[in-house]
């Protein structure tokens, strides 16, 4: 990451100086991550390869006014991290949210390992709708409170099953293990997301971003407003126009100027209806 960069991404996170590396600053920079970049998929959408190369990311997201997934969001907060001196590193986990069985699902997912003062911490900016909006602690079973929803670490055989409380219900979001992972396996992973036939994100745009009190998700067809403690308000998107507006008002993204968007957004509106 180029001096330029870290200065506009700490600038974006309201970091006028490069923070310590404690808790409480991983805390800060996870909860202003969710508030500020969003997870989108227009690149997917549009059926194009995702570059997770980090000055390819760091131009999308600092410079383009873009979000972006799991391999880029986390990718380059993962970044950020070592450079301000936390040990951390990524990891790879299984997505079981929404499966139908026990078939097993492939290891598409990044996240982060964060450990502080000798206890280890899973860090996700880049799960969409259900992202964590703080660190958890790996070593405790009991519910974790974050500023959104309250999540738990169960373990899992030999691995950790993140799951999320909503309503009432823990619902599994995904599996992961300790095991190192190598730069090749994240190439390997988002190849498979972002072109892979049997992958639900070509051809997909989802959007979400998470603030005070609020997550903000698209989807299917839809845009939908969650605040706690509050019914969630939904309404149908109505064509192309009203998409691209709520992408940039409510999502901050700047949509790409590209010459396929308009017809891939109205593909992606029929199919959802």
């Amino acid at each position: 990451m180029t001096p330029h960069d870290l200065h506009a991404y700490l600038q974006r996170l309201g970091e006028p100086t490069p923070p310590p590396p404690t808790l409480a600053t991983l805390a800060r920079l996870q909860q202003r991550h969710n508030a500020t970049f969003p997870f989108e998929t227009l690149t997917c959408l549009l059926r194009d390869a995702v570059a997770i190369d980090l000055p390819s990311v760091a131009h999308k997201l600092l410079h383009e006014g873009r979000g972006g997934y799991c391999y880029e969001l986390n990718g380059l907060f993962l970044a950020l991290l070592q450079h301000l001196g936390f040990q951390a590193r990524a990891l790879a986990a299984r997505v079981v949210m929404d499966a139908s069985d026990d078939s097993p699902t492939a290891r598409t997912h990044m996240l982060v390992l964060v450990v502080i003062d000798g206890v280890a911490y899973s860090v996700d900016v880049g799960f969409g709708g259900n992202t964590p909006t703080g660190p958890l602690r790996l070593d405790q079973r009991f519910p974790q409170a974050t500023p959104h929803e309250r999540y738990r670490m169960d373990q899992y055989e030999d691995a950790y099953l993140l799951r999320v409380d909503v309503g009432g219900e823990w619902r599994p979001l995904y599996r992961f293990d300790l095991q190192v992972q190598e730069a090749v396996d994240h190439i390997v992973g988002n190849w498979y997301v972002c072109t892979h036939p049997a992958s639900s994100f070509p051809g997909q745009l989802r959007a979400a971003l998470s603030g005070p009190g609020w997550r903000r998700t698209l989807g299917a067809g839809r845009y939908a407003v969650h605040r706690h403690g509050q019914p969630s308000e939904r309404r149908a998107l109505v064509d192309v126009d009203d998409v691209l507006q709520v992408l940039r008002e409510d999502f901050g993204i700047n949509p790409p100027t590209h010459p396929r968007l308009r017809d891939a957004i109205a593909a992606w509106l029929r199919g959802a209806a």
